[in-house]
């Protein structure tokens, strides 16, 4: 795989990567690296350096990102519940919105794999067997404390009423409208199939970090629809969302820029097509990536990352 440089991301992310407290390759620094790096990259769509929304700027995400680091880094030992309420909370501590409640529910649960075992989907599988009445119970707070928009009501395991005695029954009852829920029902079996492998071939076959992030971007998106447009502007518009990736990942690598571009601009108006659940699924399979030891830094903490063959 190639080297990156210090130029890899912007400035503000690298001071960010470096003032982390927590090792580099750690839980949480893989956690806070993984949310900088999705947030740097021009996702059509999302919020990055170039493009923000009325409320949220790409340097909430860059606090947002930093601030779970600690909560991740404990994870083993607190479990996936606490972890995400405790994450959640330290995150709306610096960024007065929900920045990263998505990213949090992806990122706790494969942290939460013990040393002694491989983040592979079978690890997560067992973390995810062991969730109690006490993980849905904090869990339930966490996602009151983020306050996200768009979750809509159901008539079973709605998130306004009392949380469920079974975490993971929730989630499954969940899984045809929500991604993420699907994940927790699935064992997170598609994410190691789908977008790892996705963003691993990408960076295998040379392509400079931030481009493979994006490309991994669309073809996730092409893969699923993105569960927060459809939430907020229902099945038919994520399915025309996910049909215009599957086009752009057709098109010869020289006409693609210019095509994201347009892309870009039809998601952001006249209605804000934002594949928020699609950007939360990338940072976690970068996640894998820099924790796994597949992306690892480099000797100078201020020149970012180096990639391990």
């Amino acid at each position: 795989m190639p080297a990156f440089t210090p130029t890899t991301l912007t400035p503000r992310a690298v001071a960010a990567i470096a003032a982390l407290e927590c090792p580099a390759g750690s839980r949480g620094w893989s956690a806070a690296v993984a949310g900088m790096i999705e947030a740097t990259a021009a996702k059509p769509g999302n919020v990055h350096p170039g493009a923000s929304f009325p409320d949220l700027r790409y340097d909430d995400l860059l606090a947002a990102a930093a601030a779970i680091a600690p909560a991740c880094d404990r994870a083993p030992a607190a479990g996936p519940g606490r972890t995400i309420l405790e994450a959640v909370e330290a995150a709306r501590a610096v960024v007065d919105t929900n920045a990263n409640l998505g990213i949090i529910l992806l990122v706790a649960p494969l942290a939460a794999v013990p040393d002694d075992e491989p983040l592979d989907a079978a690890g997560v599988d067992r973390v995810l067997d062991r969730l109690d009445a006490t993980d849905a119970a904090l869990v339930w707070r966490a996602i009151a404390r983020a306050r996200p928009g768009g979750m809509g009501r159901v008539d079973a395991w709605d998130l306004a009423a009392a949380a469920p005695a079974d975490l993971r029954a929730a989630m499954r009852a969940a899984a045809d409208r929500d991604r993420i829920a699907r994940y927790y029902a699935d064992g997170f079996a598609p994410l190691f199939a789908g977008p790892v492998a996705d963003l691993e071939a990408a960076l295998g076959a040379g392509m400079p970090l931030l481009e493979a992030v994006v490309d991994c971007h669309l073809r996730q998106l092409a893969r699923d629809p993105d569960s927060l447009v459809t939430r907020r502007h229902g099945s038919a518009a994520a399915a025309a969302v996910s049909t215009a990736a599957a086009a752009l990942l057709r098109l010869p690598a020289g006409e693609r820029r210019a095509a994201i571009a347009v892309f870009d601009a039809g998601l952001r108006a006249p209605a804000r097509l934002n594949p928020g659940t699609t950007a939360d699924i990338v940072a976690a399979a970068l996640y894998i990536l820099l924790r796994s030891g597949r992306l690892v830094p480099g000797t100078d903490p201020a020149s970012f990352l180096t990639a391990a063959s």
